[in-house]
């Protein structure tokens, strides 16, 4: 079986949660990092620890031979995506990404409707970073999740 990192890439309130959850899916999560570190899942002051706490505990996933590592983070951009190719590039992975294609609009009704909100002007500042993922990054595959719930999959 080949060993592969799959990326959740998408907005607060997008689904990523949800979507590992449904599925019994236990991922590394920055949202569980924060609190473990700072104790709430929305401090934003300490991110570049977050992260690399994250690919640490990836790296040492990888190491143990474990095949399947999820990433739970909003993994917006080409660069925050760029470092899980460099792990994945050392342990010989293929990396895929999860795409929650979900409108802003669905996203922040469902970011007022949960108990950990991220500021409105933060998700208007998030939405305009979006970069959505390409096979041309290096995924092996991508599967997007529509706000429907179908899903689409398109393999490099």
């Amino acid at each position: 079986m080949a060993k592969k990192i799959v990326l959740a890439v998408g907005l607060p309130g997008s689904g990523k949660s949800t979507y590992f959850k449904k599925r019994g899916i236990v991922p590394l999560s920055s949202d569980w990092l924060r609190v473990v570190l700072a104790d709430d899942a929305t401090e934003q002051r300490f991110q570049k620890w977050i992260f690399m706490a994250l690919r640490y505990l990836l790296r040492l996933r990888l190491a143990l031979g474990r095949h399947v590592s999820y990433i739970d983070a909003t993994n917006l951009t080409r660069p925050e995506r760029r470092h899980y190719f460099r792990i994945a590039k050392r342990y010989g992975c293929e990396v895929e990404a999860v795409y929650f294609d979900a409108p802003l609009e669905v996203c922040q009704r469902r970011n007022r409707a949960r108990g950990r909100r991220v500021p409105e002007e933060a998700m208007l500042r998030l939405a305009a970073r979006l970069c959505p993922p390409t096979l041309a990054e290096g995924f092996r595959r991508i599967t997007t999740v529509h706000a429907d719930g179908r899903t689409t999959t398109v393999v490099a």
